[in-house]
């Protein structure tokens, strides 16, 4: 239904390029980029004019673009940032490694096997509904205070959304594709390879696309809480001594980065959409 959609408003969009003027064909064309780029640049602009130039609001409490800018200038310059983006970016990779090698095999599990759904989705909704920061000291206290207690909060933070949504793929998958399936004799793993696998491929896409949230929040809030590098640590530290501007680059740097990493995901998730097999295939 929503390829549908998309594919009239494509047709429609086509038809109006085709009647509209030079300039207005190439604003048809560009309407999103052109949309988007001027909201962020009048945005900044307001943000610029309040928080700097017209100094509406107590510097101590809120930059500006520019004073973010030069702070993000004398951070990368000075090699002051590198260590701490070293330091979250190992947490992050372990953590959201970690992840996937364990929630996409085991959510195809329990979606593939009744007993084994039966046994562990009390302990996994329970675990996905507990909020990831109350189980922060315990973890601290099971890990300590270096790099493996933020990887386990990572990890924590990400497997359950990628094994809920691997699972839900499984579970989706149409009957009626793996009766035919049974019907000609197909084995079990021919079943799962032809069908079930196509059939959960977007399901763990979205998966991981939502737990790339979830690291980035373990990543910051582990350091917050217990840390000695990393870019949660200098944002704890910069807020600390009121330094607003180098705490929107520590934020400005996860946004980026769950950004880059989302958008990247996303564009893999509408690549791997047409291996969904459809409900009224025979």
């Amino acid at each position: 239904m929503a390829n549908e959609n998309v594919a009239q408003e494509e047709a429609l969009l086509d038809v109006r390029v085709a009647e509209a003027s030079r300039l207005y064909k190439f604003y048809l064309n560009q309407e999103k980029k052109i949309l988007g780029t001027t909201a962020v640049v009048l945005f900044l602009t307001t943000w610029e004019l309040v928080g700097n130039t017209l100094q509406l609001i107590n510097p101590m409490f809120m930059s500006a673009p520019s004073l973010i800018w030069k702070a993000a200038v004398q951070l990368f310059g000075s090699g002051e940032i590198w260590n701490d983006l070293y330091v979250s970016g190992v947490e992050f990779g372990w953590g959201y490694f970690l992840s996937v090698i364990v929630g996409v095999p085991f959510g195809i599990a329990i979606g593939w096997y009744k007993k084994m759904a039966y046994t562990f989705d009390p302990f996994i909704n329970a675990m996905n509904a507990t909020p990831r920061v109350a189980l922060l000291p315990l973890i601290i206290i099971w890990l300590g205070i270096g790099i493996l207690s933020k990887v386990g909060i990572i990890f924590l933070g990400a497997v359950f959304p990628l094994m809920i949504n691997t699972r839900d793929g499984v579970k989706t998958t149409p009957l009626n594709l793996l009766n035919a399936a049974k019907s000609f004799g197909a084995s079990e793993w021919q079943i799962f390879m032809s069908i079930v696998l196509p059939s959960t491929v977007p399901f763990i896409l979205t998966g991981l696309r939502l737990a790339v949230g979830r690291a980035l929040i373990g990543v910051l809030v582990g350091e917050l809480y217990a840390a000695t590098a990393g870019i949660g640590f200098m944002i704890t530290v910069a807020s600390a001594t009121f330094q607003t501007d180098k705490v929107f680059v520590g934020i400005l740097i996860f946004a980026i980065t769950g950004m880059v990493a989302t958008d990247l995901l996303d564009r893999c998730e509408r690549r791997f959409d047409k291996w969904r097999p459809k409900v009224g295939a025979a």
